[in-house]
């Protein structure tokens, strides 16, 4: 039978596109017939043995799987085990490929979504496509009207990045505490901390409530489900999929 190149069988089965494929094969995440895989190489999935991270590539047509993860504090936005730590894929733990959309740093908790369908997960992860994500933010001081309107311009971070434009509002407030708002169109790492720290506004918790069309809801901490076909559809209209 013809073979073809690795990376469109991997592509075909889920793994997202092309070019992501060709990563997974250059980072040594992809095995076949029981070696690491390089890029160049060939396959045919009803001849040969296929491996991601250690799970086969099924040799039948794959079941998509749309799921919503309600993310305790203490747990890594990671696939694969790094150290003792409790992952994602603890919780969830189906004996599958799963990516994730929406990391979250160790001490940040609620919504993640995870699938195994790789052109959505590209579609809701890149950031040319500005999907909206909303937290709810609790921060150890009253912010001043001039920290929320900096925070909603925009601040140069540490590395010298500009962040997007945000909404920030004000949602509870007492004397200790102030409860914020946010939603926001990009997601660099512990963004949020960051510019809490640099306008003076240390964060204290951070819940995510909503990633583009899916808003987390009942789920309470550490409980998992799947997605109805009516947010399926939904998520995928909002990534321009359908």
């Amino acid at each position: 039978m013809k073979k073809e190149r690795l990376q469109k069988i991997l592509s075909k089965h889920g793994y997202g596109s092309r070019r992501a494929c060709e990563k997974l094969i250059a980072d040594n995440h992809v095995k076949i017939n029981g070696r690491i895989a390089k890029l160049g190489d060939r396959g045919n999935i009803a001849e040969d043995s296929v491996e991601v991270d250690g799970i086969p590539i099924s040799k039948t047509a794959i079941r998509k799987i749309y799921i919503a993860l309600n993310k305790p504090k203490r747990v890594l936005s990671e696939i694969k085990k790094q150290d003792d730590r409790r992952t994602v894929v603890d919780i969830v733990a189906l004996d599958k490929y799963l990516f994730i959309i929406g990391r979250l740093d160790y001490l940040s908790e609620g919504l993640i979504l995870l699938t195994n369908d790789g052109e959505l997960a590209n579609r809701l992860t890149h950031p040319r496509y500005e999907h909206e994500k909303e937290y709810s933010v609790l921060i150890n001081t009253k912010p001043d009207q001039r920290q929320l309107r900096a925070w909603r311009r925009g601040v140069v971070l540490n590395n010298g990045y500009q962040t997007l434009t945000t909404q920030v509002s004000i949602v509870k407030q007492n004397k200790h505490n102030t409860w914020l708002k946010i939603i926001m169109k990009e997601g660099k790492k512990r963004q949020i901390r960051e510019i809490g720290k640099l306008l003076g506004l240390p964060v204290k918790r951070i819940i995510r409530t909503r990633i583009a069309t899916i808003e987390m809801d009942i789920l309470k901490v550490g409980e998992w489900r799947y997605l109805s076909d009516r947010e399926i559809r939904k998520l995928k209209n909002a990534a321009h999929l359908e």
